[in-house]
């Protein structure tokens, strides 16, 4: 089920819950100075790697199956306050559906929020799950996105 971003009442409650003032407010500014700077694509690698930095600095215990990979991520995801990610299995691959994303308080920057954060997720999730054993071929890409708040990403061989 997709987080309903048209209710305004669970949109403030999320944002109050995942966006404390001051830390969130810095980190956005930054975000949102280097892709003033560099602009949107060029700032994309240096998130993902940033999201890679964060998976080598919070890693998962070893999961012998996808449903204690999944409650591994969510674990830290908790912590972290940043949702909740659903993974689907398949023989191509994996979709990663994560849900209630932290969202820009400034409708206006929402968009451009969702992007930035999506690329520190790919980042996260390709190092996890290379980390689990996965071949270095794999990549993790949004694949889509509901909402901002609510993103699929799609774990596969791109070749």
């Amino acid at each position: 089920m997709a987080l309903d971003t048209s209710n305004s009442v669970l949109m403030a409650y999320f944002q109050q819950q995942q966006t404390p003032p001051g830390w969130f407010d810095l980190l956005t500014i930054m975000v949102d100075g280097m892709v003033s700077n560099v602009g949107e694509t060029e700032s994309q690698p240096f998130l993902m790697q940033m999201g890679e930095t964060l998976a080598d600095r919070f890693p998962l215990p070893v999961s012998e199956t996808v449903g204690e990979l999944e409650a591994a991520m969510n674990a830290k995801f908790a912590a972290f306050g940043w949702g909740v990610v659903d993974i689907s299995a398949s023989d191509d691959g994996m979709l990663l559906r994560h849900q209630a994303l932290p969202v820009y308080r400034d409708v206006a920057g929402q968009t451009r929020w969702c992007n930035a954060l999506c690329a520190v997720l790919e980042g996260l999730y390709g190092r996890w799950l290379f980390a689990q054993g996965g071949d270095a071929k794999l990549v993790v890409k949004r694949h889509r996105a509901f909402s901002v708040s609510d993103v699929q990403f799609r774990y596969y061989n791109p070749q």
